[in-house]
This record gives C-alpha cells, structure tokens and sequence, in this order.
C-alpha cells in the first residue's frame, strides 16, 4: 500500500520528513510521496531519512520516497491544486516559481492577521508563526493560534467562522494559472497530477472537459484515490482516468495533529492506494534517475 499525498512541517504537517518515513515504515506502506504546499525544502530530508531507513534496515521491505510538491492554481469557480511527482527540486525555474508563491502566503498572511485583531481579538504574529516549525505560514496555524487564545473551540471551527472562503478574516493571495503550474512541473521534470478533482465543484460534463484542456496543456494524472472521495467519485474519477489516458494516484492528504483524523495511508479508515499505480505514474515523469529513494 502506498500514500502519494501528505504534508510535513515544512507546510502545514506537524510532522518533520523524517518522522514521515519512521511513520510510514511503522505502518507498512510501500512508498509516499512528499507533496507539501507551495514549498519543497522538505524533499532532502525526506531523502536522506528514507535513504538511512533503506540501509539500516536491509533484510526488510524498503520504502520508495517520491519527491513532489502541491500548488494551487487560480480557477472562476472552486479551487485546483496541481500535485507534482518525481520532480527535480533544485530546478530553477520551480524554485523562483514557488518563491513568487511564497511571496503572496506572506502578503496574504498580514491580511489575515490585520483582519482578525480588526474582529476584536487580540492576536500576534508571534502567536500564529510558534505553530509553524518551519518558514511556511498558512491558515492552518492561524486556525491553531486561535484555538489556543480561547477564541475558538477547534481548528475547524476556526475555519467555519473566520478563515475559510467569503468568512470575515480571508483573504486571497497570488495564485498560477493551471497553464503555468502544469509547466512549472515539468519544467522540473515531474508529472503534473490534478489532485481531489471534486473541488472543482464542477459536474460529469464540466470535469471530462476540464480534464481534457488540462492534458492538451500537459496534465499527467489524476487523484482518484482520496480520503474524501465518496465511492461513487472515486469510480468516476477512475473511469475519466482510464478514458483520457491519465495516470491513477491516490493518498489521504495527511497532516498529522493539524487534521488527526485524516490517518497516514488509510485516510478515514478505508482508503486503500495499490502500489501499482506507482509504476504508472513514474513513466509519465523525466526525472526519475537519482530523483527517489528507491527501496533497498
């Protein structure tokens, strides 16, 4: 069983990309992949750790570490992100592209907190920034500073009330275009996948299309396995996958004490991602010599 989808703290995981590998061979997976927002400084630790794994232990099963990354891409209506497998995270274009990205979280980061000391609560850069271990601040770690002020009784219903889209402390910021995201990973030798499809909020008719503009641009994948995909999602987006020529991912999009119901490699409970579709995906991606840890 693989999980091609999970955050560390280099995002908004609470978990450092050596604590991933320790979880994932403590549960048996067979591969993850990194794919943290919008940043790919998690990838050489993650490498490293999984490497060191590899070679400690050699009589048992390896773990196969597939470097990647999430983007958010602008879209009228809903919201994409573009996951991005085996790519080079030293590749100069990706890299400035996601510094620009970067650049906007802090823009919108000031926002948010303007917006919610303009609510009437009392909160400080210090208050949101302790959250997060690493640089990358998002919404995840105001949700968390709010929690702990006493303002709010969760996470989520920090987002219900404040956070999330059209609530009185969100704000946009800087996104690509689904054409320069698809570029930007293959420009670093990924394959470019579309991740949870049903947050495009569009119907049967509108994702075929969408797909297919999509892989006339360079689309190489679609997420078909996912924690929040109901059954009959899941056999849809697997059906367009097969129809369009798109290769299957899936993972739960794990974030450890940020979202513990979400569990590494079987999402709610029941999701389930066949190493199989590993293979598929690598031949749809250039950067694949020395770009994973291979399993021992």
């Amino acid at each position: 069983m693989i999980d091609l989808h999970m955050h560390s703290t280099f995002s908004d995981g609470s978990l450092r990309p050596s604590e991933l590998v320790a979880r994932a061979r403590e549960i048996g997976l067979t591969a993850i992949a990194l794919t943290d927002h919008d940043c790919t400084d998690g990838i050489p630790p993650l490498m490293e750790a999984c490497r060191a794994a590899n070679a400690a232990h050699p009589d048992a099963p390896g773990l196969v570490c597939v470097p990647g990354v999430e983007i958010s891409v602008d879209v009228p209506r809903g919201t994409m992100h573009m996951l991005g497998y085996f790519i080079d995270p030293a590749g100069a274009r990706l890299r400035a592209t996601l510094a620009r990205i970067q650049g906007g979280r802090a823009d919108r980061n000031r926002e948010i907190l303007a917006k919610i000391n303009a609510l009437g609560m009392n909160l400080a850069w210090e208050d949101v920034k302790r959250h997060a271990t690493e640089d990358v601040v998002g919404r995840p770690h105001f949700a968390r500073a709010l929690v702990e002020r006493g303002y709010v009784s969760s996470t989520a219903a920090a987002f219900e009330r404040y956070l999330a889209k059209g609530k009185p402390a969100y704000a946009d910021r800087f996104r690509l275009s689904p054409e320069a995201g698809i570029a930007a990973i293959r420009e670093a030798g990924g394959a470019p996948v579309l991740a949870h499809p049903f947050t495009l909020e569009a119907d049967g008719t509108g994702l075929r299309a969408e797909l297919e503009r999509l892989k006339a641009i360079g689309l190489e994948g679609l997420e078909v396995f996912y924690s929040e995909h109901t059954p009959a999602q899941t056999q849809e987006y697997g059906r367009l996958a097969r129809e369009l020529d798109l290769a299957m991912t899936g993972g739960s999009d794990f974030h450890g004490a940020l979202n513990p119901a979400i569990k590494m490699g079987v999402g709610f409970g029941s999701l389930q991602v066949d190493d199989g579709l590993l293979e598929g995906l690598r031949r749809r991606a250039r950067h694949t010599a020395g770009g994973f840890a291979e399993r021992a």
